[in-house]
């Protein structure tokens, strides 16, 4: 089973999902709750077109991830972003990122110089 995502639009996560048998039922989950429950349409042979109304708690400042899921399984990961929080997280991730690079640029080069 494979979900290609479309992204999101109007709050609505669409996508395509393909699978040899009739998938369970889909829901999305926002910090292991479900938030809602995707609707599938039958879009050809072993295809179809997934898509779940997103509601506007999921929908706010801050970085959100939301799990499309099938019975047991993640079958896609969404990640919204946005406000103002947004930046400063962003802007956190980086320099922590860059520090991280740092020691990594620090240890190869003491690994190269044979200490």
């Amino acid at each position: 089973m494979t979900f290609e995502s479309h992204g999101v639009s109007a709050g609505c996560w669409t996508g395509t999902l393909q699978s040899d048998s009739p998938p369970a039922p889909l829901s999305v989950t926002h910090r292991g709750t479900v938030v809602t429950q995707a609707t599938l349409r039958e879009a050809g042979p072993g295809v179809w077109a997934v898509s779940a109304d997103l509601p506007p708690s999921v929908i706010d400042n801050g970085v959100h991830s939301l799990l499309l899921v099938a019975g047991d399984s993640v079958l896609a990961g969404l990640t919204l972003v946005a406000g103002t929080v947004a930046g400063d997280d962003l802007l956190a991730e980086v320099a922590q990122l860059r520090a991280e690079l740092d020691l990594l640029k620090r240890e190869f080069r003491r690994l190269a110089a044979g200490g």
